[in-house]
């Protein structure tokens, strides 16, 4: 993959987060400054999400941990356990605003 197809890609996908927590309707104020996109939750915690370009990776950092993805066969992958970056991401804001997240 080269960095054209990295952006395009990472752009998708934190692009559909956003949507996601529209669609949602949870309580979450979302910002994306450069390459980070940062979620904060009512109780003033955040999962910051952001691109690490010179690696194509995606790195999710949350009070749970940090988690980098590698896209591969379509899908964001986390490196370490194989979980989907969407599916994290709804566990986590799960985890952070009290309830259930989904879109």
């Amino acid at each position: 993959m080269n960095d054209t197809e990295f952006h395009k890609l990472a752009d998708e996908v934190l692009l559909s987060i956003e949507e996601g927590i529209d669609e949602s309707g949870a309580d979450i104020e979302y910002e994306t400054t450069g390459n980070v996109l940062t979620l904060e939750f009512e109780n003033r915690s955040q999962i910051v999400i952001n691109r690490q370009e010179p690696l194509h990776e995606i790195w999710l950092a949350s009070k749970s941990g940090g988690y980098h993805f590698k896209y591969n066969n379509g899908e964001w992958r986390c490196t370490r356990s194989g979980n989907e970056l969407i599916a994290l991401v709804k566990q986590e804001c799960s985890l952070h605003a009290g309830e259930a997240v989904d879109w």
